[in-house]
């Protein structure tokens, strides 16, 4: 399997139909975009690496920061520069970051791989609370940008939320502060124990307020140093972002006759988001079309979301860490015609933030890590649900699947994860309730980590155990606009649990772990 960096899931049209390209001359004409935003060819032969690499750099592109004991491709919120709640444009200072961390002499072989979140809005779309290093920007009283910094987040066999070890850091001593945690994670962090080696091990063992006088010691040889950001600085960044040259003057609105033509009021509803600039908005492409792998896409498919990309929305698009595309800068007047081409391409699900959008990693089908096969289960989950009027009456849902414990599908922060586990050689699933990957626009609960129900299940039965999950909550919702995470919040793991086994558990918390690990 060869990654392809995306570096904060940017991506321009021309750069993805060389994507097109070398999956269909390489690979067997499909790729699948992944949770940081990268692209993964699952075929690729490896005496032909160098020439795909060589190809990629035709456009700009590359495979660094994919893998290894190495900083990974930072993530960001897929509306960066775009959205009306934005404090920051987060690009600039992933690109900052980006910058910094690329072959950095002191951080080229980590005790372990090593993930930056950003999020520059007052919601949280980058999932910043489960990551090495989770940056949130905020204003101080005096109104000063800055950022709230979170250590020692992350998923796999040890999923924590992380902590807050700053409030508020003034933006000049982003890169200056950030190299200070590095510095201690590169000194004590864990190198004889690959389960063990990442820094939310080191957070956990050490205590964060340990941790924080650490840091806060070696920041004091580098606060004020060479590394210290400039306004000159971040200006030179930010020209790299320019936004385009919008339409101004008059709001773009399209016939009231629209509304009634069939699908499109809810693909409206579902797939168009709100833009900062009026008459514009943002418009998500749903790679969860029923019976496709969740994030795949067909080398004709970008080429023609290359040529969608270029007619609507100034050549650029996105890739989210939910595995969908975005088109970021879309007149409001021309969305009747996209939603016409995009349904057509079977890109216009409108399924964003409903149950079948749903987050998966490749599974036991490329992957010689999983425990179990994730695509099949994500597809009995999707026909399971695929009635749309249903689906609208459940509301906003996430729903997650990993094939192993390494949980590239981050099942850990769905409102419902699935797991694949080997039993005996056979496999399994593991279902969990109540995760969460940060605060949305609904106002929910920040990053929280789901609970197991109990004992696996065979792959046959999960569809039959989500939808008695989906019973239980509207059984319990107060009203239309409570959503299933709300649910769970308000009334606990163990009435999901009861409608799932049929009886109530009273074995005690140790005998409950055995039957979980069993």
């Amino acid at each position: 399997m060869l990654r392809v960096a995306i570096p904060y899931g940017i991506l321009s049209s021309t750069q993805l139909r060389k994507l097109a390209h070398i999956a269909r001359k390489y690979d067997r004409a499909y790729g699948h975009f992944s949770t940081r935003q990268n692209l993964q060819l699952n075929w690729p032969r490896l005496e032909q690496v160098p020439d795909i690499l060589a190809e990629l750099a035709s456009v700009q592109m590359h495979a660094i920061q994919t893998s290894g004991n190495s900083f990974r491709n930072t993530t960001t919120d897929h509306f960066a520069g775009v959205a009306a709640d934005e404090i920051v444009d987060s690009f600039i200072w992933c690109e900052i970051l980006r910058q910094w961390s690329t072959f950095h002499p002191e951080f080229s072989y980590l005790p372990r791989k090593f993930k930056i979140a950003v999020n520059g809005a007052k919601h949280d779309r980058a999932a910043v609370g489960v990551h090495d290093i989770g940056l949130h920007a905020v204003k101080d009283a005096g109104n000063n940008v800055g950022f709230k910094v979170l250590v020692g987040g992350g998923l796999g066999r040890t999923p924590i939320v992380g902590t807050v070890i700053r409030d508020f850091l003034p933006w000049p001593h982003l890169l200056t502060y950030l190299e200070a945690i590095l510095r201690v994670y590169n000194r004590y962090g864990r190198r004889d124990n690959i389960h063990k080696a990442r820094i939310k091990i080191l957070v956990k063992e050490r205590g964060l307020e340990r941790l924080r006088e650490e840091v806060e010691e070696e920041w004091l040889h580098l606060k004020h140093g060479p590394a210290t950001l400039t306004h000159a600085e971040v200006e030179r960044v930010a020209e790299r972002f320019s936004r385009p040259q919008y339409e101004s003057g008059t709001d773009h609105v399209f016939s009231s006759k629209t509304w009634s033509v069939p699908g499109f009021a809810s693909w409206h509803k579902r797939n168009v988001h709100p833009h900062r600039v009026p008459g514009y908005s943002a418009v998500t492409l749903s790679l969860k079309k029923t019976g496709v792998p969740p994030g795949d896409v067909t080398s004709d498919q970008m080429n023609a979301i290359a040529d969608l990309a270029d007619r609507y929305s100034f050549g650029e698009l996105r890739v989210s860490h939910e595995q969908n595309l975005i088109l970021a800068d879309v007149r409001q007047d021309r969305l009747p015609e996209l939603w016409r081409e995009a349904r057509a391409l079977g890109l216009a699900t409108p399924n964003i933030g409903l149950l079948t959008n749903i987050i998966s990693c490749p599974g036991g089908d490329f992957c010689a890590l999983a425990n179990a096969k994730s695509i099949p289960v994500a597809e009995a989950i999707q026909r399971r649900f695929d009635d749309l009027d249903y689906l609208f009456d459940i509301g906003e849902l996430d729903l997650n699947i990993s094939g192993c414990m390494n949980a590239c599908g981050h099942h850990h922060v769905g409102h419902i994860g699935i797991l694949g586990v080997d039993k005996n050689g056979e496999e399994w699933y593991q279902v969990q309730v109540g995760g969460n990957q940060g605060r949305n626009r609904s106002g929910g609960p920040g990053a929280a980590l789901g609970k197991v129900l109990g004992p696996s299940f065979a792959r046959a039965e999960v569809p039959d155990v989500i939808e008695k999950l989906i019973e239980c909550y509207l059984e319990h919702r107060d009203s239309d606009v409570e959503r299933f995470i709300d649910v769970v919040q308000r009334i606990g793991v163990q009435p999901f649990k009861e409608k799932v086994y049929g009886k109530a558990d009273h074995r005690s918390p140790s005998r409950q772990r055995d039957a979980v690990l069993a």
